[in-house]
């Protein structure tokens, strides 16, 4: 599967969510903390190839709330939502997995355990 990523932020309820599950699961994994290490616009891109902005744009959010009315306003495409999302990288949709070649935005039992394939590790029913 290659090295698995989590992006995110260490006070987000979701990647401690996602960690735990991780840990739990007996999978290795790299944690990356926007705050701390940043965010590249190499790596938005590629995930923007793959993931529709608008998904990854965290519109629930403190920061997206704490915005100007007028700069949320001007975010209509892909291009000025990946500009904000580089200026602020806690914007984006959390946790971001990366694990091999697959990018899986946010934080659900069931998809982590259909990514690695550990539904009957978890007792969870096969899906």
């Amino acid at each position: 599967m290659g090295e698995v990523v989590v992006f995110g932020i260490e006070t987000c309820d979701q990647v401690r969510k996602a960690r735990a599950w991780l840990r739990g699961h007996g999978i290795e994994f790299r944690f990356h903390d926007f705050r701390k290490d940043g965010l590249d616009a190499h790596r938005l891109s590629g995930w923007l190839g793959r993931v529709p902005w608008d998904s990854m744009l965290n519109r629930r959010g403190l920061a997206w709330r704490k915005l100007d009315p007028q700069r949320r306003a001007a975010i209509t495409d892909q291009t000025s939502a990946a500009e904000l999302m580089l200026a602020d990288p806690t914007l984006i949709k959390r946790p971001v997995l990366q694990a091999g070649d697959r990018i899986i935005v946010g934080f659900s039992e069931q998809l982590y355990a259909g990514v690695f394939g550990t539904a009957a590790k978890s007792g969870a029913a096969p899906r």
